[in-house]
């Protein structure tokens, strides 16, 4: 028998929302946290749209000070973890240094971050700092802040979690995967606690700039920009860049039976593959994504049809929705169509590695709250894409199990799988 994972808590900073209840809020209202780009001039680009986290003060969550050594990615790891470790009772009164240490065995706490870019913002000012002004007058902090690891380790210090501090790098799989390791640890009784999700923060020029020559991005809908992420829709053009976190609190089951926890649902399974196929591009069969799938169902000891609701990639892009949609149909067969299915994305963007904490907490949300989240902006259905994609509006409905699946460059494939928790 496999140890069962619970979740006990829950935090997210993202376009819409920067607390898990607003998030939710906006999820049921089909709102849209798309708009022009504030964090840079965006004159000379073709994309002048993004999913950015407006107003964000990092002192509503940490010390002034010690967030000016962080970059933003870490800032939203660390706000969605406080909230996270809120939510789920573990956050310890302050001590002599101002630390809010975890109420659990540091040594048997751990922690599983996904991210993709790490502190891009750095890199790029001491990159024009080198080469305007010589080596010496480069940030500082410039390596420990730039790499992606900074957000995991800065937790660590932050809350005295002294068992493994990882990072999961596979890029807009990351946060799925990140879920999937940490859930593989805790059965593997490593940990009993584990902080894990994603982040990402890159609506720099170098990245937005990097993504446009990739012709991966919208372009089409500036003028409009909530309308500009379009998932399954004939007239999609890419996706739209975000940013932000998602971070849920993992507890074996025993753990948190045993100090009372309220426990929100369980995270049952988790399937991961490699297409093996193109450095971009997915298997246009969806052979892998199919495979990962099966994997999760299987690994969470259910059947395919026991699936409600599947919260898709569906970035937007002319590739990824037809090939997400014939993945669905080769795992699944005529249940494909019974399932409800929508991507979150139209309403947040593409937030890179923390894609899949974000979009795997709607999936949770659902399960809490009786509801589909929908795909806005559906109005002209692509003939490939021919399920049912919740479109336009939220829907009504009793959900015990839903997955979540997400796809990175290099042809990473995650998928992992909730189930209502039944004590």
């Amino acid at each position: 028998m496999k140890r069962k994972v619970v979740i006990t808590g829950m935090g997210v900073v993202c376009p819409i929302g920067t607390s898990v209840e607003e998030y939710c809020a906006s999820l049921k209202a089909g709102k849209s946290g798309i708009g022009p780009i504030t964090a840079f001039d965006t004159a000379g680009f073709d994309v002048t749209i993004a999913g950015e986290v407006k107003d964000f003060d990092p002192s509503r969550w940490m010390d002034k000070k010690e967030a000016r050594k962080m970059c933003r990615f870490t800032q939203f790891a660390v706000a969605a973890t406080v909230d996270a470790l809120e939510n789920a009772g573990l956050l310890g009164e302050a001590d002599a240094e101002g630390r809010r240490l975890v109420k659990s065995d540091p040594e048997k706490t751990g922690i599983v971050l996904g991210n993709g870019i790490g502190g891009f913002e750095v890199v790029s000012e001491s990159h024009k700092k080198l080469f305007d002004s010589g080596p010496k007058r480069m940030l500082p902090l410039t390596v420990p802040m730039m790499i992606p690891n900074e957000a995991a380790g800065n937790i660590s210090m932050l809350f005295g979690t002294k068992g493994p501090a990882l990072t999961q790098v596979t890029a807009c799989a990351s946060g799925t995967d990140a879920l999937g390791q940490a859930l593989d640890l805790i059965r593997a009784g490593r940990c009993e606690v584990i902080i894990s999700g994603g982040t990402e923060a890159c609506i720099i020029p170098f990245s937005v700039g990097g993504f446009q020559m990739l012709k991966a991005l919208s372009t089409k809908r500036c003028d409009t920009p909530q309308e500009a992420s379009r998932p399954f829709d004939a007239d999609r053009d890419g996706f739209v860049l975000a940013e932000g976190a998602g971070v849920f609190i993992l507890e074996s089951e025993e753990h948190a039976k045993k100090r009372g926890a309220a426990i929100i649902a369980e995270l049952a399974g988790y399937g991961v593959t490699a297409d093996a196929y193109h450095i971009t591009a997915p298997d246009p069969a969806g052979a892998g994504l199919s495979a990962a799938l099966k994997s999760a169902v299987a690994d969470a000891g259910l059947n395919l049809t026991d699936i409600q609701y599947y919260n898709a990639h569906g970035t937007s892009t002319e590739i990824n929705d037809p090939v997400e949609t014939r993945a669905l149909k080769l795992a699944f067969g005529d249940h494909a169509y019974k399932m409800k299915i929508s991507s979150t994305k139209s309403m947040h963007g593409h937030c890179i590695a923390a894609a899949g904490a974000v979009e795997g907490m709607a999936c949770v949300l659902a399960i809490r709250d009786g509801f589909y989240p929908p795909t806005i902006n559906l109005e002209n259905p692509d003939p490939e894409c021919d399920l049912d994609y919740v479109p336009n509006k939220a829907q009504h409905g009793t959900i015990t199990v839903a997955a979540s699946g997400s796809l990175g460059f290099g042809g990473h494939n995650g998928v992992v799988v909730f189930k209502k928790y039944e004590g």
